[in-house]
Parts: structure tokens; sequence; C-alpha cells
């Protein structure tokens, strides 16, 4: 079974609720997409890490004009941390991506109106078994049943993300903490992006309180 090219892209179709028919966790998913396209980046040698954030070595990416957008935005800018990068533009990174998978063939988005009023997106996934697939794969790997080094690092990078949003749609909340540690080690193959995201989040629920 195919499965999308890149990281953002897998994140959206993992935080879609079959049973449902729609996303969960809006309120973090945008955060999550940018940090998506962060490790996707990290991931393809085009960011490094740096003490004060990071550091473009590839200039341009062929293949995903959404990943070399924000290559060129952090090219263009003064170094800023990763945190900065996982919220500077987290409030367009859903749409993007949707827009993405929509034209990949992967998703309908239908414009439907909530009420008979209110203007809204209805998202459907063409093929379930695609996120049963990537479900399967993240569970696969916090559960332990492989060592580290066997995990792939596109699926490790995946499996930690979802780790710090909890995603519901992968497990319940009691089970992503009992494996905390496990998805805390896997993110090191796209470190800092899993820490800038947990702080990006934090952040912003920090602000919405007032």
């Amino acid at each position: 079974m195919n499965l999308p090219g890149s990281l953002p892209q897998r994140l959206y179709l993992l935080a879609y609720d079959i049973e449902r028919g729609r996303l969960t966790a809006r309120g973090k998913l945008g955060h999550l997409m940018r940090a998506g396209i962060l490790a996707e980046l990290l991931l393809r040698g085009h960011l490094e890490d740096a003490t004060s954030g990071p550091v473009v070595k590839r200039p341009a990416v062929a293949d995903d004009a959404l990943l070399d957008a924000a290559l060129q935005q952090i090219a263009a800018s003064r170094r800023r941390t990763w945190q900065h990068w996982v919220s500077k533009g987290s409030g367009g990174a859903v749409r993007q991506v949707r827009d993405q998978l929509e034209a990949g063939g992967w998703i309908r988005v239908e414009q439907t109106r909530l009420l008979g009023l209110i203007p809204l997106k209805k998202v459907t996934v063409r093929d379930t078994r695609v996120v049963r697939r990537l479900a399967a794969t993240v569970i696969g790997a916090m559960r332990g049943g492989q060592s580290l080094s066997r995990v792939e690092p596109e699926d490790a990078a995946l499996t930690a993300l979802a780790a710090v949003i909890k995603l519901r749609t992968v497990m319940p909340w009691s089970q992503w903490r009992s494996v905390r540690k496990r998805g805390e080690q896997l993110g090191d193959v796209v470190a800092p992006v899993p820490r800038a995201l947990h702080k990006a989040i934090q952040a912003a629920q920090a602000a919405a309180a007032g």
C-alpha cells in the first residue's frame, strides 16, 4: 500500500478519526504540521541543528512546494529558534497540507454549512486503510517491539511527533503516557523538533488562557 511521501501529510492523515469522519486535536494541528515540515527538512538533509536554531544546508526542495517555501523562509530570516519556526505559519499549515493531500487524491474536500449557515470544509479520506496502517506503524514503534536502531527514521519522527500531541486516533492518552520515554527516544532522530513542538503548544495555550 502506498503512503503519502512527506511527514506532514502522514501526520495529517494520522490525525483523522475514521469513525467520526473528521480531524482530531484541531487546536494543535497547525503546530503539528509545521513540526512535520521541519522534521522532514531535517531528515532530507536540508536543515541541521545549531545552538540557536536551524541552519540551512541544502537550499532548495525540488519536489515539494510547501517544504521549499518553509526552507526559503528560514534561509531569508535571521537565526531563530526551532520553537519560532514551529509556530511561524502554523495558522495556515493545516490548509496547506490538506490542499496537497487533495491534489494527490488522498482525501476529498467538500464545502458544506454547519447548521445551514457557517461555511465548513468536510474532509473524507478516500482509503481509510492508509490511516490504519499509519496508526499501526506508530503503535508498533511505541510499544518497543523492535530496537530503536531498527525503526525507520521517517517512522520514528512520525511516532515522536504524534506522541507530543498524544493523538487519540492512535491510542488513548493513558497508553501514550505509559510509553512516554520511548517517544522521547524515538524523537532523537529529529531532535530538537519534538521539544520545540511541545514548547510551542504550551506557549499557544498559555496565550489563549490570557
